[in-house]
This record gives C-alpha cells, structure tokens and sequence, in this order.
C-alpha cells in the first residue's frame, strides 16, 4: 500500500503541453477519480505515474520513493486499461497468472493468488474459457483480475467502463468500490464520465487542458465548485448559467439577467455588495428549478417566467428546455407536473442554492466567488 504524490510535473510532446505544473497527493488507500473531457491531461498523468511516459519536468513518487527513472515493472503498480489487452489463445487462468510467470512466481504462489482473485470477482467458473467465450462485463473483470493477483501497492485504471453497456457500466462501477474497500488499496481511475467519478471516488481531482482545477471531495465539488469548468462539468444536466449584473434596487439586491431578474436573499447581501455594478455569471442547477406546486417547502423560490420548448420525460422526473428573451435552460421537476411544448409556464428558482461566477477575476474560466 502507498501514497502518490506529483510534485510540480509537466509532460511536453514538443510544443503541445499536456500537463502543466501538476501537483497532487494522492493518500494511502484512497480512491482518487482523475476526470476532464479527452484531450485535458488526466490519461497522460497516469501514463506519467506508471513509467509509459517520460516526465518533461518534475518528480513523481510512490510512498517515499521518487519513481523517474525507475522502470515500469519496477514501480509496484498494476494497470487496466481500456482495451482489456487479453491474450486470444490463452485461458482466462493464464491470462490472469501470466504476469506472475515472468516474475518466476511459485506455481503454488500463483495458483493461490489466481484463485482467490477469481473468487473475489466472481469469475471461479470461467478460468477454463478463451477471452472470444467472454462477455465485455467478464473480459473487464478478467483485466481487473490479472492486476489483482499481483499485489501490488497501487492500482491505475484508464477509462475501464467506456466499453461496457449502461447496465453493465452502473453495475461493475459498484463492484469496483466494493473491490477497493475489500483490497484496501490505492486506486487511480481515470474517466471523462462525471457520474463514475461522483459515484467511485474518495476524492475527485478535475483537469482541463493539462492543469488541474480542483480536488476535493465529490460532495465539495457539486456544492462548492471553484470556477465555471467544474460548475459546468460536474453535475448531470449541467449547471444552467446566465449572464448578468448585480444591482441594487429599491427593496433589495438584484441579479439583472437581461429579459429577467431574480431577488438575492438578504443573508446574502453582504457577501455580494462588493459586486454592485458589476458583471458576473449567475448559475443555477436544474434540479434547483422547481414546478412551484411542488417545490420543497422552505426554500427560498423565485418566480421566473418561461415558455417550454422541449420535455423529456425519465419515469422518476421529468427535464423542462426553457426558453425566457435570448435565455435558455434547464429544469429538472417532479415527474407529477403536467405540461406541454409551448406551454406559458412559471418556475421557481431556489435562490438557497445558487452560484456566482466573476469574469473579471479570469475571463476564459471565470472563478466562483459565491
């Protein structure tokens, strides 16, 4: 078992920076969720972290260790990718013991090790069969098998679930939290799937365009985004945001979003003074939009009136595309509510929960200062 740390690492493929500046520890026995959309660097940094990319600058370690240039099969870790890179002609058991073969592990050792790794993930009766006998779900679980029997102190995961089907997907990402509690190992999984990371993760470090984010907890992320990516990128739908100004009105604090305004609360108005006058970006989640008739009692509601241009209906809820002047956005309301395509309608905006982005502080990644 061991901690991982990246201190100040940044990978170069010529003049393209993949990942920059990187500084990230990573605890003993956590699961740590490394997400972003494809090209932001998190597959790059686990190729960093397991020796199949050479560092431009920086020092990677795996506990006290500094693992530069140390060679891959040196560094006690196991990796599945995302291509379950099973070899055709061998057994599902020769698959799984060949990595101890090369180590000139004790037939005895690695009859043991397969075994019990088998057990673990279900797979006893299936060591017999061909990878082409397999379903994807039992392929999957044969690759998370051959890292298991070695041991080892870390385990990288890239994007293991992008081949699986939905159910499956939902279904083998509860058994691998189940695995790393039982295991009680360091797991490193990279994903683009927001979802995974917020369902898996002890903690989540979010990266776009080499440089890392944010890290924190699933929870922190959702409630407390640091800037507009992440606002954007966790959460599923995504945050609705709008452009607009905060003003001071008879009666109160506004946020003036062009063809609508909403009241700010008055806990709130110290907080945002300081921003009278000034453009920000107001965000709001769509599970924070509420059909008025049953919207949670207690909170803060502010009407807002909208036309309903698209409806998806999901059995558990139903998604509202709203249209107000050149705004358009999302609700997620209670599955009772009864409305149609072009439908005048009101909503409520729980004002308890929403988020203020300041361009001035970063124009491309405006940061949350609310």
């Amino acid at each position: 078992m061991a901690s991982v740390t990246y201190d100040g690492v940044w990978k170069k493929f010529g003049d393209v920076v993949a990942v920059q500046d990187l500084n990230l520890a990573i605890e003993d026995k956590e699961f740590l969720v490394l997400v972003g959309p494809s090209g932001c660097g998190k597959t790059t940094a686990l190729r960093c972290l397991a020796g199949l990319e050479e560092i431009t600058e920086g020092e990677v370690y795996i506990g006290d260790v500094l693992v530069n240039d140390i060679a891959p099969k040196d560094r006690d870790i196991a990796m599945v990718f995302q291509s379950y890179a099973l070899y055709p002609h061998m057994t599902v058991f020769d698959n799984m013991a060949f990595g101890l073969k090369l180590r000139k592990t004790p037939k005895e050792v690695i009859n043991q090790r397969v075994q019990e790794a088998a057990k673990t993930l279900g797979i006893e009766n299936l060591l017999h069969r061909k990878p082409k006998e397999l379903s994807g779900g039992q392929r999957q679980r044969v690759a998370v098998g051959r890292a298991i029997v070695r041991e080892p102190k870390v385990f990288l995961f890239d994007e293991p679930l992008s081949n699986l089907d939905a159910k499956l997907r939902v279904q083998t990402r509860a058994e691998l939290s189940k695995l790393h509690k039982r295991l009680e190992t360091t797991f490193i999984y990279v994903t683009h799937d927001q979802t995974e990371a917020m369902t898996m993760a002890t903690r989540i470090a979010v990266m776009n365009k080499g440089v890392l984010q944010q890290l924190d907890t699933p929870q922190v992320l959702y409630d407390h985004p640091a800037n507009l990516f992440v606002a954007g990128f966790i959460g599923s739908p995504s945050m609705n945001f709008f452009d607009g100004v905060i003003e001071q009105r008879e009666g109160g604090i506004y946020v003036n979003l062009g063809s609508f305004a909403v009241a700010v609360p008055e806990k709130d108005y110290e907080a945002l003074k300081h921003l009278i006058g000034r453009p920000i970006i107001f965000g709001i989640r769509p599970e924070d939009i509420h059909n008025p008739t049953y919207a949670p009692p207690g909170i803060i509601a502010e009407p807002v009136n909208a036309e309903v241009d698209v409806i998806e209906l999901m059995g558990n809820e139903i998604f509202l595309y709203l249209v107000n002047g050149e705004h358009n956005f999302i609700a997620r309301v209670d599955p009772r509510t009864r409305m149609d395509i072009g439908d005048k309608v009101e909503v409520a905006f729980n004002m308890d929960n929403y988020h203020i982005f300041d361009p001035g502080l970063d124009e491309e990644n405006p940061v949350a200062v609310f």
